[in-house]
């Protein structure tokens, strides 16, 4: 089955992150027919240097490497958006530039679509890795049935964004990327959901994606609480949680987002948002 993969990049990325996440995407049990890269603005020699290395790699392995560029910095909703846009298959698969899909990732999520007709986006689990060392530090399980996941979405974002494999007119009928200040990917499920599309994430994990010290307290600050409470407000208004949990999400993301420091926070996101792994 013919799928395509979109993948963004920008200025900061590092260009040796960003051979290894190409080259984890090329190389699969299950190679895409299409890789789709936008970039996000002006980048500097090194990350064009590996755009034309795999320029020369795809061709040889027949898969067709679009490469829009994008005179200024977009952000990453719209970056994504034209990425889809410009996708040739009905399925299309999301990554990003510094992270490592695993060998069969596109061979199970491709299976999983094969088997139930219905389902509209195809997730997994994630494992956290040191940026440098890619020593595991915690893996980000979500659910899995279509109706669990539905469930988690009232209370947080259901889907690993990098891992998720989509269909593209199900994402199109729902409004695709809109830019909305990190949560761009929980928007966009919030939507689907209202749709009435059905979701699957798969047990495995699929992606390794690299943190560094910053990664968890990043997740901060008045204009971040400000974007995930416009979500909860929409969730509300269209049904899919109740005024109390309003209050309660809201509340519990003031506190997180705004009241602890950086560093209480990551520490919060490491012992109760992420399952701890020695061996993965």
């Amino acid at each position: 089955m013919n799928f395509s993969v979109s993948i963004c990049v920008y200025k900061d990325d590092n260009f040796i992150y960003f051979r290894e996440a190409l080259q984890s995407v090329v190389k699969q049990s299950l190679a895409p027919s299409q890789v789709v890269l936008v970039i996000d603005g002006q980048i500097g020699s090194n990350l064009q240097n590996v755009i034309n290395e795999f320029t020369l790699t795809t061709k040889q392995l027949c898969i067709d490497f679009d490469v829009i560029y994008l005179e200024q910095n977009v952000g990453h909703g719209e970056a994504r958006k034209i990425s889809i846009e410009k996708a040739k298959f009905e399925l299309v698969a999301l990554m990003d530039a510094d992270d490592i899909s695993r060998y069969k990732r596109f061979e199970k999520q491709v299976s999983m679509f094969m088997k139930n007709k219905r389902v509209s986006i195809v997730g997994g689990q994630i494992l956290e890795v040191s940026h440098d060392t890619k020593k595991p530090i915690g893996k980000r399980e979500v659910p899995l049935s279509n109706e669990d996941i539905k469930e988690y979405l009232k209370k947080r974002c259901p889907f690993n964004q990098v891992t998720v494999m989509f269909k593209k007119t199900d994402v199109l009928k729902a409004g695709s990327y809109i830019d909305f200040y990190h949560n761009e990917d929980y928007y966009l499920w919030v939507r689907m959901y209202i749709e009435g599309f059905e979701f699957c994430n798969l047990e495995d994990v699929l992606v390794d994606v690299r943190v560094d010290e910053t990664f968890y307290n990043r997740r901060g600050g008045f204009k971040y609480f400000l974007s995930e409470f416009k979500i909860q407000r929409i969730m509300y208004k269209n049904g899919i949680i109740s005024f109390f949990r309003f209050l309660f999400n809201s509340s519990i993301r003031f506190v997180l987002q705004v009241v602890l420091t950086d560093y209480l926070r990551g520490l919060l996101f490491k012992k109760l948002a992420r399952k701890k792994v020695e061996n993965e």
